[in-house]
């Protein structure tokens, strides 16, 4: 007989929920929409394996990242201390906290590890920052996707300058005796497979093994997930092929649609009602994410209390203007509210309307030219120019001398427009950043953040600005793919994931002569307010 408190949590769980939570041992792929409850699902499963009889040290639960670790780790302690189990006894972990304990159980040193992009610059001095960017994805891609050998890769005289680039670093590594992040997941799947006891000790912890963001693995923690479990796959996998926004980072939405030819047996169970969001947004994100052709055939229902409203925003003005018509729109009730865009620099108008509001905000992803530490070193270098010359004109001349940061140097002469002197300009800028210092703040109600950033979070009230073409989709991100058409749908599944963050009201911002694709998508031309639908929509995007 099941013990009252967890009894008590079956209870009060939706029937797909429940039955997800309750399903027998064996390979479960759980597939959950957003906001249909996977966290308290997962809660209640682990609940409910204690209770019908497993040891909590064999049960091992596994987290994307750090944040849905901490708050799966303070869940579950609620959950099972009425079953009298100590904090800890059941492992939650990200794979790469797995992985460091693995290795250090082995007697691995995993105290010192380097960053990566320290590393490079130490033994190849002047890379640029988005030669850095490129390697370090390709580094990873060799490490964790392709599971390169380096010694191997520098005997092959074709391989290219990326894999010797490569190769030079993976050298470094080993003289210095020293890992770098990729590694901890790396290395121990490694090490696992060539050690029975090792791996025998492992299987033992994962006895019952939970997996959260499934769509989410890279192809090594994917295999490390199934090494533990095996031989007897008691695993249960929790995931959305519809969330799948991280190809960046080495996932690959196929690698959860293909799991049952890698977990013979495997049984699927779906949630199937996405509590958090009002009917509207449920119903037009889904409208839209039908149009992805990878994905599982599967049913997205609205919950039956979920209230309010999707708003359409079209408006030719800027953006700075439109988000600031958007937040005085918002109640003054203390809800939470976000402004979410495709890209960090597209939020600069938001942190410019919020100053203009006086709203607090967070906004960690945004660094404004203002706020550069190179600023005050400039305002100096221009006074140093002719007195005699109006402050424009000393601006551009110091910038046409090449002096400082270009950047910097362009946004100078946009900044000085409006001032008369010197003293004046500078009198503004520092008080700009003395505002931005008080408005920053870690609990403020407004969030201003990329659609990246915000997976497993959710808002009261969300505004979603550049939904236009070139935009968002991403027209860079598109051409620039190796298969363009799999990366339009990856940025399909980004624009599901902003529009279900919603919990109240969903505003999407967009100029009505050059809507989104996504919006003809979801939307009708006369629900956007449009004569007619343009031309310009996705094939045109795939035919560049």
């Amino acid at each position: 007989m099941a013990h009252p408190s967890v009894a008590d949590r079956l209870a009060r769980l939706a029937p797909d929920q429940r039955a997800a939570a309750t399903v027998p041992d064996g390979p479960v792929l759980c597939v959950a929409p957003a906001g249909s409850g996977k966290t308290t699902t997962l809660v209640a499963r682990i609940a409910w394996l204690v209770d019908s009889g497993a040891d909590p040290a064999t049960i091992t639960a596994l987290t994307f990242n750090r944040r849905a670790a901490q708050e799966l780790t303070a869940r579950l302690e609620a959950a099972l201390e009425p079953l009298g189990v100590a904090a800890g006894r059941v492992r939650v972990r990200t794979f790469h906290a797995l992985g460091r304990e693995i290795l250090r159980g082995d007697g691995v040193a995993v105290d010192r590890l380097v960053d990566r992009a320290d590393l490079l610059r130490e033994i190849a001095p002047g890379l640029s920052g988005a030669t850095l960017g490129r390697l370090d994805t390709a580094f990873s891609r060799l490490k964790l996707d392709l599971r390169a050998d380096p010694e191997s890769a520098g005997r092959d005289p074709g391989a290219g300058p990326v894999v010797f680039a490569w190769v030079a670093y993976e050298r470094a590594l080993a003289d210095r005796g020293v890992l770098d992040f990729d590694d901890l997941v790396r290395s121990s799947l490694e090490r696992l497979e060539a050690s029975s006891r090792l791996l025998g000790r492992w299987r033992a912890a994962c006895g019952h093994l939970l997996v959260d963001e499934a769509q989410d693995l890279d192809r090594s923690q994917l295999d490390l997930a199934l090494l533990l479990a095996a031989p007897l796959n008691r695993i249960f996998l929790v995931g959305d092929d519809d969330q799948s926004i991280y190809g960046w980072r080495l996932a690959d939405v196929r690698r959860v649609l293909g799991l049952a030819s890698a977990l013979p047996g495997l049984r699927r169970v779906d949630l199937v009602t996405n509590y958090r969001c009002p009917g509207p947004v449920v119903e037009r994100a889904v409208r839209l994410i039908e149009h992805n052709g990878e994905r599982f055939a599967k049913r997205i229902l609205a919950g039956p209390s979920a209230a309010g409203s999707l708003i359409l925003a079209p408006a030719a003005d800027d953006d700075a203007v439109r988000i600031r018509r958007v937040l005085e729109s918002w109640p003054a009730d203390g809800s939470t509210r976000a402004v979410l865009a495709r890209t960090n620099g597209e939020l600069r108008p938001a942190v410019a309307a919020a100053l203009e509001l006086d709203l607090p905000f967070r906004a960690p992803g945004v660094e404004l030219l203002v706020e550069s530490p190179l600023v005050e070193p400039m305002l100096d270098a221009v006074a140093a120019t002719d007195p005699a010359l109006p402050l424009l004109a000393r601006v551009a001349a110091w910038t046409s001398a090449g002096g400082g940061d270009r950047q910097l140097a362009a946004g100078f002469l946009g900044w000085a427009a409006p001032y008369r002197d010197l003293p004046a300009f500078r009198e503004a800028v520092m008080n700009t950043r003395a505002r931005l210092v008080a408005l920053r703040r870690d609990d403020a109600l407004l969030t201003l953040a990329t659609a990246h950033g915000t997976k497993g979070l959710e808002w009261d009230h969300v505004a979603v600005v550049g939904m236009e073409a070139g935009r968002f989709p991403s027209r860079r991100s598109v051409e620039s793919a190796p298969e363009p058409a799999r990366a339009l749908e990856e940025e399909r599944r980004l624009a599901y994931v902003a529009w279900t963050r919603a919990r109240r009201t969903l505003t999407l911002l967009y100029d009505p002569a050059i809507p989104s694709p996504f919006l003809l998508e979801a939307f009708t031309a006369e629900e956007l307010g449009l004569d007619a639908v343009p031309e310009e929509p996705v094939r045109a995007i795939l035919a560049r």
